[in-house]
């Protein structure tokens, strides 16, 4: 490890503090909040959430949105030597309880919307702080520099994403993993961001992507990020212009809706580099942007497990759309079969990575984290073309992406077994327009019972957040099943493409 991937990840606020105090750290809603300013407040909101009697290792939730609040708990509980834990602010009571429990939260940080649905919680945390409240007043009321505690290989963040199987659990990452791959990042030529650069923080801070690779690229290189608590089409390219953004780190509805404004062109006259992940981005998309603002919309892929970014087309010679790139500096990746051996030339495989930016397994003991020798199997399969550009072609898993969002469909079919009137049911991902994919249930309706899709919608809506809702219902007479009995995902596929 280097001397600054060693480190505590709050550091860089400090370090950009003391190189350019006065230099603008967030823009917000047109207040200014420099470096300095930052730094203070973070130092405090580590004294203050010591002082409500947590200890080293706590877990503490982040239940915002994008605003200067979330950074400074952030990184006041990395400073104060706790565990972050960011949380989706759309989660229902149900979400919210399982990764309460799960985690065992010692505290949250929520806002004035969230709060009674918070503290109405059977697995409620034992402190909650509330924005705007005397509660956060006095968590950030204190003053004086706080030296961080901890770092490197401790751990910093556990984030909960969908994995292989059951419900969503808590990937771990040390503040290694997490610097390590600002470093990897860093290592780009031409470079990705740079002290000058004004970066747009639309992407959800709960979000590895918004997290790391947008927020934390931002501090590392001590430049200054526009928050954005929703995603407008108008109202960001308002930011845009405003306030002179360069760098666009963003997902594919982003650049759908934006791509449809007539004014898109205008809007990115200041930007230098638009980047975007979490999910494909349709080829047509990537053309018009290109036409209408003269900007190649840069693609990567990566992984709430690997910090997040392990591919970009920033790396290839040059980026065709469609592709993800080559990996980044520091990565090591592999194409295997399933017999874990290397695919023949042409051939799909499965993509396996190492590098220092990998998690240390799942909460709360590390399982199904890299092997002996410091592998990861992605569950994601690639094809590498002649060129030595990488093109995912399928996942293994039956993870569905939404808008660069897992969806897990055992959790959503869980949800929908409780329904009266649902027989059996089976939920898939289809390929959708605006978010890469959306959510499909396909339900089987027991004898004398009378389900409508808005039915199941709106059920699902009272237990699950709404990206994991589905877009779509279709009631079947039967669903297909495997020798095993096991429904057959891949026939419906078939079936429904």
């Amino acid at each position: 490890m280097t001397a600054r991937t060693a480190g505590n990840l709050a550091d860089l606020v400090a370090d950009a503090a003391a190189a350019t105090p006065d230099k603008a750290a967030l823009l917000f809603d047109q207040q200014v909040m420099t470096w300095a300013d930052l730094d203070a407040q973070v130092s405090a909101a580590a004294r203050g959430l010591l002082a409500l009697g947590l200890a080293t290792g706590d877990r503490v939730a982040v239940h915002l949105g994008n605003t200067p609040e979330f950074v400074v708990v952030y990184f006041g509980a990395l400073r104060a030597g706790l565990v972050a834990l960011p949380v989706n602010n759309g989660y229902t009571a149900a979400e919210l309880t399982h990764v309460f429990a799960d985690s065992g939260t010692a505290a949250v940080v929520t806002g004035a919307t969230t709060a009674a649905l918070v503290e109405g919680l059977p697995a409620a945390p034992a402190r909650v702080v509330v924005v705007g409240s005397p509660s956060y007043e006095g968590l950030v009321a204190g003053s004086g520099p706080f030296e961080s505690v901890g770092g490197g290989e401790d751990l910093a963040v556990v984030l909960y994403t969908s994995g292989t199987s059951g419900r969503p659990k808590g990937a771990m990452l040390t503040h290694r993993a997490l610097l390590s791959n600002l470093e990897q990042g860093a290592r780009i030529d031409p470079p990705v961001v740079s002290h000058d650069d004004v970066m747009l923080l639309v992407l959800p801070l709960f979000h590895v992507y918004g997290l790391n690779a947008a927020l934390g690229a931002v501090a590392w290189h001590g430049a200054t990020g526009v928050l954005a608590e929703r995603f407008d089409p108008v109202e960001t390219l308002e930011l845009l212009r405003r306030d002179g953004v360069t760098n666009v780190v963003g997902a594919p509805p982003m650049y759908v809706a934006w791509s449809m404004l007539p004014d898109v062109g205008d809007a990115f006259t200041s930007v230098r580099l638009a980047l975007s992940g979490a999910a494909p981005l349709p080829p047509d998309v990537l053309q018009r942007v290109l036409d209408v603002t003269g900007q190649h919309v840069f693609e990567g892929y990566g992984l709430t497990e690997t910090a997040p970014v392990l591919t970009t087309t920033l790396m290839s010679e040059v980026a065709k759309p469609g592709s993800i790139g080559r990996p980044v500096p520091g990565v090591e990746l592999r194409l295997l079969d399933e017999k874990g051996r290397p695919v023949e030339e042409g051939d799909p495989g499965e993509i396996v990575v190492r590098g220092a930016n990998l998690f240390s397994g799942y909460w709360p003991d590390g399982a199904d984290g890299p092997d002996a020798d410091g592998w990861f199997a992605t569950g994601d399969v690639a094809v590498l073309d002649d060129d030595g550009d990488l093109h995912l072609v399928d996942r293994r898993r039956d993870l569905i992406l939404v808008s660069g969002f897992n969806v897990y469909p055992r959790e959503v079919e869980e949800v929908l077994a409780q329904l009266e009137g649902v027989a059996e049911v089976a939920v898939i991902g289809i390929a959708h327009p605006y978010t890469g994919e959306s959510v499909k249930a396909l339900v089987v309706v027991a004898p004398g019972a009378s389900l409508t899709a808005d039915e199941v919608i709106a059920f699902c809506a009272t237990r699950l957040a709404r990206f994991k809702c589905p877009a779509a219902v279709e009631f079947v007479p039967e669903l297909p099943h495997s020798a095993t009995g096991k429904v057959s995902k891949g026939r419906l596929r078939e079936l429904s493409a």
